[in-house]
């Protein structure tokens, strides 16, 4: 089905920057969405882009990320600017939302990127 796999995360300064990648094994017609778990927490939304354009954003990350996507590389990106030591966690991205039970759920999961925001 679909395979994704992360990269770009790194260690930074808090106030720097990075972009996470996620590659997709082919082409697909799925909302996609960057999700974080930090230590000790449960995985939480980061963002979401749906393949009409849509977007949402958690409100910790408003103004900060920005989440694009490019379907000729099969690409999902994460811009994250500003960073803060509390956007510090494992980045995963999911593809394929499944509406079939309640919570909603995703079909896909990458391995995870760390990203770590030091002072």
């Amino acid at each position: 089905q679909v395979h994704l796999a992360e990269s770009g995360g790194g260690s930074v300064q808090a106030g720097g920057s990075l972009k996470l990648s996620c590659v997709a094994s082919g082409p697909n017609l799925c909302t996609m969405a960057w999700y974080r778990q930090a230590p000790g927490q449960e995985r939480a939304l980061v963002s979401s882009l749906a393949p009409d354009g849509t977007t949402n954003y958690a409100d910790p990350v408003k103004g900060r990320f920005t989440i694009s996507r490019d379907n000729s590389k099969n690409t999902l990106y994460l811009q994250m600017n500003g960073l803060k030591i509390e956007d510090t966690g494992v980045y995963y991205c999911a593809a394929c939302q499944n509406f079939a039970r309640t919570p909603m759920t995703w079909n896909y999961w990458g391995q995870g990127t760390q990203v770590t925001v030091s002072s």
